[in-house]
């Protein structure tokens, strides 16, 4: 299969409809992921509104984040420590109810250019503090959100000799819905494990409406467990952009084993997860799990004349990608185009048509050519511009079309199976149309 040169599309001088997020809003999103954590923007209020109506359209659910206000003025005359301590002063005093566990600061261009000192910030709070540098001029949100994991572990986990069996940590990519994570966990703990998952968005963003919710992050770990997680004897990491994180950990403690997955979509990566936890744990496969890798092989054989007959279109975070095309090819489809946010080294591993980072201008030429495309919410008005319209899947972000985002399960043998019915039943509608 060819491909196109990733350097070709790479260095294009302007993003036009771009597919694209900034690390600021990866990182804000792990920090979510936090018990009782205050994510804190160090930039302009502009910056954090736009954040914050992303993410509140996106998943329909109040959002906790702050910003530091900086503007034009401040950011020439303030070294940075003032805004940042005025900003956590403020905000705390604003509401006397509201007690961060945590304070995840996270930067922006305007505070990257200026070079503002925000790890020194940290000695003049009394609140627990996490400083990450996530510029918006480089990566993306995928590696926003991995910066911020590996942060935490550097600046928080503690060094350990010890490791408590059975004690599993999963480090999922940002692509991965609340549910999915809370799918994980379970999957994993049905084998008997204890898990933690880091950042954890199972509770905080997962349609279910709490009391105080959108005042701090609502995540499913709280610092005290990532003080702790250097005794985990396995750490699981799911994507590409997650390594880093999994080799900050082992570096507390050389004795935990690393295990990567790059997907967890599909009959063989699923089948390859399983195995690992039976490895780990002695422990044969609960029956529902063996009773839904039978379902998704029948779903496999029934979409196989559907999706084998038919060619797509995806585009996405990395991570994302390479699971829904690996699942696409396993039933016979063909991917056109693999059009990516941002270079990772796991788009070398694509086996696609084309692959390359751009933005929906690119991908607009390989439209026409698919039967189905797999997309943001924005690839839609594209399509609606077609003669031959094409069928659109919307996954990654934003998603302002649909609601239940948060609750939107790929992963595993239960969410394959979901996935290829949906896959095949909107094949079905446009093929039917025409």
């Amino acid at each position: 299969m060819k491909s196109i040169p990733l350097s070709k599309h790479e260095h294009k001088p302007l993003q036009v409809n771009p597919i694209k997020h900034s690390q600021p809003m990866g990182a804000a999103l792990a920090f979510m992921g936090i018990k009782n954590c205050l994510p804190l923007m160090h930039g302009s209020q502009g910056c954090a509104s736009y954040t914050k109506v992303f993410f509140t359209r996106h998943f329909n659910e109040p959002i906790a984040m702050y910003n530091t206000s900086v503007s034009d003025i401040t950011a020439v005359l303030d070294g940075g420590d003032y805004s940042i301590l005025m900003a956590i002063e403020n905000i705390t005093q604003k509401n006397k109810t509201m007690k961060p566990e945590l304070i995840g600061l996270h930067t922006t261009g305007l505070t990257e250019t200026k070079g503002d000192d925000i790890r020194s910030v940290g000695v003049h709070v009394e609140i627990p503090y996490c400083y990450v540098h996530t510029p918006d001029y480089e990566g993306g949100m995928e590696s926003g959100w991995a910066l911020a994991t590996k942060a935490l572990i550097s600046q928080h986990t503690k060094e350990s000799t010890d490791i408590k069996q059975g004690k599993l940590l999963i480090l999922p990519h940002v692509s991965m819905q609340p549910v999915e994570v809370e799918k994980v966990k379970e999957f994993c703990e049905s084998f008997g494990f204890e898990v933690l998952a880091l950042p954890d968005l199972s509770t905080s963003l997962d349609g279910y409406l709490s009391e105080g919710q959108g005042k701090l992050g609502a995540g499913a770990i709280s610092i005290e467990e990532i003080t702790n997680l250097a005794n985990s004897s396995h750490v699981i990491s799911i994507g590409e952009s997650m390594k880093i994180a999994a080799t900050e950990l082992i570096g507390k403690n050389d004795k935990i084993v690393h295990l990567h997955f790059d997907s967890l979509m599909g009959l063989a990566n699923s089948d390859n997860f399983v195995s690992e936890l039976i490895k780990i744990g002695q422990k044969e496969p609960p029956s529902p799990i063996k009773r839904y890798r039978g379902r998704l092989q029948d779903a496999m054989l029934d979409t196989h004349f559907l999706i084998g007959s038919s060619s797509f279109v995806i585009t996405g975070e990395p991570d994302m990608c390479v699971g829904m095309c690996e699942l696409l090819q396993s039933v016979g489809g063909t991917v056109k185009a693999v059009i990516s946010t941002v270079y990772s080294p796991i788009l070398n591993r694509i086996k696609a048509d084309n692959v390359f980072v751009g933005d929906l201008e690119d991908a607009a030429d390989y439209f026409a050519k698919a039967d189905l495309v797999i997309s943001n919410f924005h690839a839609e008005r594209l399509l609606h511009m077609q003669e031959k319209r094409s069928a659109l899947a919307i996954r990654g972000f934003p998603n302002y079309e649909e609601l239940g985002n948060q609750l939107k399960n790929d992963i595993l043998y239960e969410g394959s199976t979901y996935f290829l019915f949906e896959i095949a039943n909107k094949l079905r509608e446009v093929k039917h149309h025409e």
